[in-house]
């Protein structure tokens, strides 16, 4: 439940118009969210997730992403969500918690009805994370260098953080989220495993998108995911050959062949 909600809109120089900047409470952790209402008609929304060590803001101040994704999401008219949500916290029960009832507020304050999720690594695996535990919720993926079982990601982090400290980091803050390792909570973490749970997507369309050489997130987090979901036909996987982990981020929204959020959006 959010707790001491402030609306204000942002006026800030390189932000859309029409944007407002959410902030609240959530079991006395201060967290916050940016949004942007719709103006064609539809109640439909995109949620954009940052990766792990942004925030909120990177959809509008990371330029590579900016410059492929945010000008469909203006064109379309669609609302757009970027929600903090505990930093850095790879949609742990807490994250689940609080982006269930910013939707909720969404609904109830502004009549969205259709949530898009399309976001990359840690943003990509939260995705898929929030689909396979609340596919009510969820009306499209696009998911990006995604984890799709966090136990073998943990493993792979901890054998190559030496080479990439980042990946240590990475290992630690899921950890510390999930309120254990996974030797201590098993069950919890096959929750939030995608990759086990491929019936939870048997009505949302989803389409991933992997570089083959991402030293961050190992394709074989996608390519299992893919085998998973080999019998939906609301399942598109791409995968760039010799790419890394940011290959994918500009995969545009508007280039041929598909266009991912304008794929999942009609399927």
């Amino acid at each position: 439940m959010l707790e001491n909600l402030q609306i204000t809109p942002i006026t800030n120089a390189g932000y859309p118009e029409n944007m407002f900047k959410l902030e609240y409470t959530s079991n006395g952790f201060e967290d916050r969210a940016i949004f942007r209402l719709p103006n064609n008609g539809t109640g439909d929304w995109a949620v954009i997730i940052h990766g792990h060590g942004s925030h909120e803001t990177q959809l509008f101040m990371r330029q590579d992403i900016r410059r492929a994704w945010l000008p469909t999401y203006l064109k379309m008219g669609i609302g757009i969500l970027s929600p903090n949500l505990r930093n850095n916290a790879w949609m742990s029960p807490d994250a689940v918690n609080d982006l269930d009832a910013i939707l909720d507020f969404l609904r109830e304050r502004y009549n969205a009805k259709r949530f898009f999720f399309t976001s990359g690594s840690m943003g990509g695996s939260s995705n898929l994370i929030y689909g396979g535990l609340r596919p009510q919720n969820v009306s499209g993926i696009v998911a990006r260098g995604a984890t799709s079982d966090i136990v073998p990601y943990i493993a792979f982090c901890r054998a190559n953080q030496h080479l990439r400290p980042v990946l240590k980091e990475i290992a630690d803050h899921i950890i510390a989220a999930y309120g254990g390792t996974p030797d201590e909570k098993p069950e919890l973490y096959r929750q939030h495993s995608p990759v086990y749970h491929p019936e939870a997507f048997a009505s949302i369309p989803v389409f991933l998108i992997h570089g083959s050489r991402d030293e961050l997130i190992p394709v074989s987090q996608s390519r299992r995911f893919a085998g998973a979901m080999a019998e939906n036909n609301r399942f598109v996987y791409v995968e760039v050959p010799g790419g890394n982990h940011d290959s994918p981020l500009p995969y545009s929204e508007t280039e041929p062949p598909l266009a991912p959020l304008a794929w999942v959006m009609n399927n």
